[in-house]
């Protein structure tokens, strides 16, 4: 039905009606995150769950549905590009463009032993993500089964780690107080809008790109990683706000690694796919070369300066909005 939606609208009103459709579709999947956010924390709050748990557990994951949600309905569509590309775009895009934003304009001191933990959890799972796309040039079922139990195991280290350190966790109270059917309601609608709007992305960011005359890649990496990730844009804007700038960073970073093995894990599990290979540089794959790389090096920018001194400063941030923009004119000049 959706996708009979996207024809319709691309026959009826061409390439317009896509561009409308996407809009439609990011829209559906920001408030539908919301929503599942709002009704998954007023339920758990309700059936007496640790808030410290919610925190670290629901509301991560929760944030994370949009990408989720996109890279599994692009797998299950054939459309591994754009499952490949969202995952890595929208880690590119959480580390240089939104943690930049919060770092250029407020620096903060962080937390170094909070810090710790994510940071080696994602640069695991990026290396062995990365040694993968290298080595074996596909990513196979049971390279999605590994990275789901990275997620997994992830998981209970941040719960552990919490329980012993409940100084360091702040834990969203977003529906605390709703009644439980509206939770459920909350619940509900938010996964419908999510679908909804993961299907729209997908079906009519292909149609884009194509009229375009682009990679279906590069508009996952740009538009399609940038609206996924619009959720964690608002979690930063209004931590910075109220100053609290280490724990944008730490959503950024818990986000990434979410990106990585269970975003690319689902995908991959659901329908294996061979490393997209649309874009060439000097006969070799671009993704390889360009995307990987500048991945593993604007988180390294962002975190391990923080882990060693316990502070985020202005340059970093700065830096990293120079890489951003110049990855997102790479994409469509180079």
């Amino acid at each position: 039905m959706l996708e009979f939606v996207s024809v319709w609208a691309n026959e009826r009103f061409g390439i317009v009606g896509s561009v409308i459709l996407f809009a439609i579709g990011l829209v559906a999947l920001i408030k539908g995150g919301d929503w599942f956010v709002d009704g998954s924390v007023g339920i758990a709050k309700k059936f007496h769950v640790p808030e410290l748990l919610i925190g670290a557990t629901v509301v991560s994951i929760g944030t994370t549905l949009p990408e989720v949600m996109v890279s599994a309905t692009s797998a299950a569509k054939g459309i591994s590009s754009i499952a490949y590309g969202n995952a890595i775009g929208s880690v590119i895009c959480n580390t240089a463009l939104i943690a930049a934003i919060t770092v250029a304009v407020r620096p903060a001191k962080v937390n170094r032993k909070a810090l710790t933990l994510p940071v080696v959890c994602f640069f695991v799972a990026a290396l062995f993500y990365a040694g993968v796309a290298v080595i074996k040039r596909e990513f196979t079922r049971p390279v999605g089964i590994i990275l789901l139990c990275m997620f997994v195991v992830y998981m209970v280290l941040t719960v552990l780690h919490a329980k012993r350190h409940p100084e360091e966790s702040e834990a969203e109270d977003a529906a605390g107080s709703a009644g439980v059917g509206k939770s459920i309601l909350f619940l509900l609608l938010g996964a419908v809008l999510i679908a909804v709007g993961a299907n729209f992305l997908v079906d009519n960011g292909t149609v884009i790109a194509r009229a375009l005359g682009v990679p279906e890649t590069v508009i996952a990496l740009t538009f399609v990683a940038l609206g996924t990730s619009l959720p964690e844009l608002v979690t930063a804007i209004t931590s910075l706000v109220k100053g609290h700038g280490a724990l944008s960073l730490g959503n950024v970073i818990g986000a990434n690694i979410f990106n990585l093995v269970l975003v690319s894990g689902m995908a991959v599990t659901i329908k294996p796919f061979a490393l997209p290979a649309e874009k060439l540089i000097g006969g070799m794959n671009a993704s390889l070369i360009i995307d990987m790389p500048v991945m593993l090096l604007v988180m390294a920018v962002l975190t391990l300066p923080a882990v060693f001194s316990g502070k985020l400063r202005r340059w970093q941030g700065v830096l990293l909005l120079g890489v951003y923009a110049a990855f997102v004119a790479f994409q469509f000049i180079g």
